[in-house]
């Protein structure tokens, strides 16, 4: 088994994670909003922010954001893409211990990490940071694994080149039940990247489970990889398709994941 720790695992991946994951739909904010309360006023958390992808659609609400990130070259990525917004504020911590106030946010987000987290730690720390009140939203771009002929060879690359791609998708599976009898809301929206080749591998680099330069699987995954993109270009692009999950819940002071007293 490789090396599953979270906090370290991307830092050799940021220039293509930042450059190459896709983003978020914008009508996440108005589901924010109308379910959870959101207003531009609202303080938030967002947890495990990395490179700032998702914490960006929260500043442009207007909303003063705490990014909270553990990997320091993945954090100094974000405080880079998201200088120029006042409202934003770099935080060194991780879910289990964001370093924040008690009662100091209203809204805790996280995207595509909490598969990361110590479950029954973070909602702990959650809870104490939060305000009465207070929502809890985990989104993930769920990336679709049989749409199309290229969604399906895709997943057969990453069957048979990943370095422990199985154990990520367990840890992916596990974290749909992150709220356990938490009481909780789903909505999937769905997302889209067009990538030209470039692009395309920089999207294949930036997951942690692909064998990177020197291993002797990486020569031969671009080989199949170029394959692909040749077989499935349409005017040298070619699309992956996503659903976007977002599953949000107001976390009750007292109440564990199963739903018992802490």
């Amino acid at each position: 088994m490789l090396d599953i720790t979270p906090t370290q695992r991307f830092s050799s991946r940021v220039g293509n994670y930042a450059r190459c994951r896709p983003s978020y739909p914008p009508e996440i904010i108005e589901i924010l909003r109308q379910e959870c309360g959101l207003t531009s006023d609202s303080v938030l958390a967002d947890v495990a922010s990395g490179t700032g992808i998702f914490t960006r659609l929260l500043l442009q609400h207007g909303n003063p954001v705490y990014a909270v990130e553990p990997n320091q070259a993945m954090r100094e990525a974000g405080d880079a893409y998201l200088a120029n917004y006042p409202a934003f504020t770099s935080i060194e911590g991780t879910a289990e211990s964001t370093t924040l106030p008690n009662a100091s946010v209203d809204l805790v987000t996280a995207a595509q990490a909490a598969h990361w987290f110590d479950r029954e730690r973070a909602l702990e720390e959650f809870q104490r940071i939060l305000k009465p009140g207070g929502y809890l939203a985990l989104i993930w771009n769920d990336r679709r694994k049989d749409a199309t002929g290229f969604d399906r060879e895709y997943e057969q690359l990453l069957e048979n080149f990943g370095t422990d791609y199985e154990e990520v998708k367990r840890r992916d599976n596990d974290s749909m039940h992150f709220f356990g009898a938490i009481p909780h809301q789903t909505r999937t929206l769905r997302n889209f990247q067009d990538f030209d080749y470039a692009s395309l591998e920089g999207r294949l680099l930036s997951s942690s489970y692909t064998p990177q330069a020197g291993h002797p699987s990486h020569d031969p995954m671009l080989v199949e990889l170029r394959r692909m993109f040749e077989n499935h270009q349409k005017s040298g692009l070619v699309r992956m398709e996503y659903d976007t999950k977002l599953y949000f819940g107001q976390l009750v002071s007292g109440e564990g994941s199963a739903g018992r007293t802490l």
